[in-house]
């Protein structure tokens, strides 16, 4: 009987937890225990909890440097459009200037050539002024053939009487007064100037009246 009484006495075992623990009436502890290091999770409360403004900074960080990794390719991408225009204009500039010379230098290798003949056309220019070479002469027809063939390789004549004298295309031999014009005026073209694009192969030989005193 005394084993019995014993028995009877011994506190009742709470189910879920150890004995002699309370049990919480909603069924659920403050804490509940977790096996391994000293770590309690809360699961009540009101979960309220503020932050610092340190505890944050972090974010600010991350968003700076989304911001610089956005704007960096941008940066390139500018940067290497500009030094593609920069080259662009470069070698279309070259390549005006290439053209430019390369015309240049034909000009002049065709005017060495063309030098030879310039005394012959201005054995033709006097034979004209003479009337030798009348329609239907014997010597017409060589002529027409000779300015015909000089002109299509890009040989220019220029001074005619009337014209305004140009000291850079003009070589005045004479002067002489003329109370009928008021600037020095071509009178007379004893020979023709000769250019083939931009090479000036001779100034025209001219006479030249100037304003009277």
């Amino acid at each position: 009987m005394a084993d019995k009484d014993d028995d009877d006495q011994q506190p009742e075992q709470q189910p879920g937890g150890r004995a002699g623990e309370p049990r919480d009436p909603a069924g659920a502890g403050e804490f509940m225990s977790m096996e391994g290091p000293d770590v309690e999770t809360p699961t009540g409360g009101s979960g309220d909890q503020s932050f610092s403004p340190e505890d944050l900074s972090f974010l600010e960080d991350v968003s700076a440097g989304t911001a610089g990794a956005a704007t960096a390719p941008t940066e390139q991408v500018d940067e290497h459009l500009a030094d593609l225009k920069r080259v662009t204009a470069e070698y279309a500039n070259y390549r005006r200037r290439t053209e430019a010379n390369r015309q240049l230098e034909r000009d002049r290798a065709v005017s060495d050539v063309v030098k030879l003949l310039l005394p012959v056309l201005d054995d033709l220019d006097r034979a004209e002024k003479h009337g030798d070479l009348e329609e239907g002469g014997p010597f017409t027809t060589i002529a027409s053939k000779l300015r015909g063939s000089v002109e299509r390789i890009g040989l220019v004549a220029f001074g005619e009487a009337g014209e305004s004298f140009d000291p850079a295309h003009h070589e005045a031999i004479f002067q002489k007064p003329n109370p009928e014009v008021t600037a020095p005026t071509v009178a007379d073209v004893v020979e023709r100037g000769y250019r083939i694009g931009e090479v000036t192969l001779r100034a025209a030989k001219v006479v030249v009246d100037t304003p009277a005193d």
